[in-house]
């Protein structure tokens, strides 16, 4: 694999930098308020990586330890990014038992990546998940809402050509 979600450098820009210094000025004196600003941080950055927590517990004056323990404790919390354009391949049994795994296995060879990754120009990140309702259409994946089904691995690299 040429990138991972460990390697792909932070790019947090001046602009979202200070938006979430006002984020942190406004809510910080309300009680309970490193849910809501971590929740604004994620929406600022797309994700919250070492430098955004480093930003959160300066201004909130807490340790960067309880900052990490609730970002990885909820899920709704990301330390990777995301690409512009999120795949995720059903590997749930209908599809799995139909040939998700195989259509997995195409996706992260040709963009050399794997499970929570994300290419290292941002373009794609990868996920599997348990179940998108479309059984029916088995074996099916997902580009952001874009629901492919009925796939062959064959197929999966003029679909990627598309994004």
């Amino acid at each position: 694999m040429t990138a991972n979600k460990t390697t792909v450098p932070f790019r947090g820009t001046a602009e979202q930098e200070a938006r979430l210094l006002q984020v942190i000025e406004t809510l910080k004196a309300q009680p309970g308020a490193l849910m809501p600003i971590l929740q604004q941080a994620q929406e600022i950055y797309g994700y919250l990586p070492k430098e955004v927590q480093v930003i959160v517990a300066r201004g909130l004056e807490l340790p960067l330890e309880e900052v990490y323990g609730v970002v990885t404790f909820y899920s709704q919390f990301s330390l990777y990014p995301k690409g512009q354009h999120q795949i995720s391949v059903c590997l749930g049994t209908a599809c799995y038992v139909k040939g998700a795994k195989e259509i997995y296995d195409r996706i992260a060879e040709l963009l050399s990546i794997g499970e929570g990754e994300v290419t290292a120009d941002g373009k794609f990140s990868l996920n599997s998940c348990r179940c998108i309702g479309a059984c029916g259409l088995a074996p099916v994946m997902m580009i952001g809402e874009d629901v492919y089904g009925r796939l062959t691995p064959a197929e999966v690299d003029g679909i990627l050509k598309k994004y």
